[in-house]
């Protein structure tokens, strides 16, 4: 029996190959439309014989049952095979299939191996830009979902079968820059700026705008200091450059402990050389006018943009946004030879990311170049409990390296309430993984598209769908292996399992089998959030089937296959959280 790792998109086929063989009218137009069933009617539905049969105006129930008796002989052993209504097709596996697919899909490697075969992503490069945080300011809750989701995203593509590069665009250039060096010209703490680099800089950027904005005199000249910098003056690019290594380092902190990395860092400033490219290009293809001095683009067929300029030149001269931006895709395109480019930033920058799309298809149909896919990976904004952007007492954001500090420190408490006797070392080693994956995953589970509540009550917790629940089961199961003198995955403890059988074993085996259509899901949509509820459903589903079924028996036919689906459930559990971006555990 062939036992692909997506089933769904295996009956899919089936179904495609049934309705040629039972010459169906335009049988070519038949989409099976194979989904994840409601559990009462079996494991797999195809939903796609209605559409198909009014559009043509046949019986649709006529049609399910001529697309059922064709279906080849593999199938048959493989599902049981029923009508339903008027034309659903229902598929449930059969015992045998579903311990098939458990002893096939064995390991990390394999799957990602059924990931990637037949995906529509492999051989695609996709550059997922990410986290992006400007420099000489400290992190804050603000930037905490791009990173995450972003992480998370570029885990999803790459073990789908594409080639990701992780690019951190950082925003290193503007306006900002002539302020702190005019107020860093006046008034340095060089021992704070010892101290914490970052820090200091970000004084320096507040007392340098507060003056801008106070004085007319302290603006001019803070302009000024901006246009020897980008004149290329040795003193402000040696500041500039202090700015950056002391940002990227403080960033870098909080990226080790989320456990994120880049394969570039290329801020806005790398773009600088890049926009007179991008100005003549659009110019000389007609989409580029000048407006009140500004350069911009208009796209008069869209409703909203017909009037609002995509200004890629303001009318001083200087590039902005929309310039780097549009210089980015190009670099993109020509350096990564890139298919994909992602975008994940919030929902606020809609309006620019579908002027900057509408750009570049045009600009790349003008001047004979593939434009890539384009999309906006874009997420709601962190709350507080009131229903507000989480802030301060004060009104400032809340600093990304404190919110990390009090979710160890709350995420130590609940492992000492756990788990007291363990030693402090190992407490505090638990805690910090604990800490991290809390609030990477309370981020993840939300569907991006909204705002979401940031509560510490809910967030680490051993109840609902949290990381710490889920961890938790991945370290239950290790600890039922390491009680049996055991190892997860290893063939000797799986070796003579008999059939399954009993309902929560055969529950948790349906559950397992699903996993591939819920990864496929949260990739083709950028969405984990769909990864999240399956690895919640599937936890439990173990807590039922442990519950239940015994593992530890003298039995050891029915002691192998309890022990495979134990191995199976870790392996996936581990394997969905990593994918998300988060550390597990074998002990907590």
């Amino acid at each position: 029996m062939e036992l692909s790792f997506n089933l769904a998109a295996r009956l899919d086929a089936d179904l495609q190959a049934a309705a040629r063989n039972a010459d169906l009218a335009d049988a070519a137009a038949f989409a099976p439309e194979v989904r994840v069933a409601d559990a009462r009617h079996g494991d797999f539905q195809a939903n796609g014989v209605l559409g198909y049969a009014k559009a043509r105006k046949l019986n649709p129930r006529a049609v399910a049952e001529k697309l059922a008796a064709a279906l080849g002989p593999s199938v048959r052993e493989m599902c049981d095979i029923a009508i339903a209504g008027p034309g659903f097709i229902n598929f449930t596996l059969r015992p045998a299939a579903l311990h098939g697919w458990l002893q096939r899909w064995a390991s990390r490697a394999a799957l990602a191996m059924g990931a990637a075969e037949n995906s529509p992503l492999s051989g695609q490069t996709w550059v997922v830009d990410y986290s992006s945080p400007n420099t000489a300011k400290q992190m804050h809750v603000g930037h905490l979902r791009s990173a995450v989701i972003g992480e998370a995203v570029a885990r999803l593509l790459a073990f789908g079968g594409a080639h990701v590069i992780r690019d951190n665009h950082l925003g290193d250039w503007g306006t900002q820059f002539g302020k702190i060096i005019w107020a860093y010209r006046r008034h340095l703490d060089a021992a704070a700026l010892a101290r914490d680099p970052l820090e200091e800089f970000e004084r320096l950027y507040k007392a340098g705008h507060a003056a801008a904005e106070a004085y007319p005199a302290a603006l001019k000249e803070a302009q000024q200091e901006l246009v020897k910098l980008q004149s290329g003056d040795a003193d402000n690019l040696a500041i500039w450059k202090k700015i950056g290594d002391a940002s990227l380092g403080a960033f870098q902190q909080i990226y080790d402990r989320l456990g994120i990395r880049f394969d570039h860092t290329l801020g806005e400033s790398f773009y600088n050389d890049k926009v007179e490219q991008v100005y003549r290009e659009l110019t000389a293809a007609g989409l580029a006018t000048e407006s009140q001095g500004a350069l911009v683009v208009f796209h008069p067929e869209h409703p909203r943009f017909a009037t609002q300029p995509f200004i890629i030149r303001k009318s001083d001269g200087a590039a902005n946004y929309a310039s780097t931006d549009l210089a980015t895709v190009l670099y993109r395109c020509g350096h990564f030879q890139s298919d994909a480019i992602a975008y994940v930033i919030d929902s606020r920058q809609g309006d620019h990311c579908e002027q900057l799309f509408l750009t570049v298809q045009k600009w790349f149909a003008q001047t004979g170049r593939r434009a890539p896919r384009l999309e906006h990976v874009s997420f709601g904004t962190v709350l507080g409990e009131g229903g507000k952007p989480l802030k301060t007492k004060s009104g400032e954001n809340i600093r990304l390296k404190e919110l990390l500090a009090e979710a160890e420190e709350r995420a130590f408490a609940l492992v000492g309430d756990k788990s007291a006797d363990l030693p402090e070392p190992e407490r505090r080693a638990i805690a910090a993984v604990v800490s991290v994956g809390s609030v990477q995953y309370a981020d993840l589970a939300q569907n991006r598209s909204s705002d979401y509540v940031f509560a510490w009550d809910k967030m680490i917790s051993l109840d609902g769908n949290t990381a710490a629940y889920l961890l938790y089961a991945v370290a239950r199961i290790h600890s039922i292996f390491r009680k049996l003198g055991a190892a997860p995955g290893d063939a000797a403890a799986e070796a003579g399992a008999s059939a399954l059988e009993t309902p929560a074993e055969l529950a948790l085996a349906r559950k397992l089998v699903k996993f591939p259509d819920a990864l496929q899901t949260a990739t083709t949509s950028l969405r984990p959030h769909f990864l999240c509820l399956y690895l919640y459903e599937l936890a439990g589903e173990f807590s039922a089937f442990y519950a239940a079924d015994k593992v530890a028996v003298d039995d050891l036919p029915i002691r192998a296959r309890r022990l495979l689906l134990c191995a199976r459930t870790l392996l996936i559990l581990e394997t969905g959280l990593q994918l998300l971006g988060l550390r597990t555990l074998q002990r907590m």
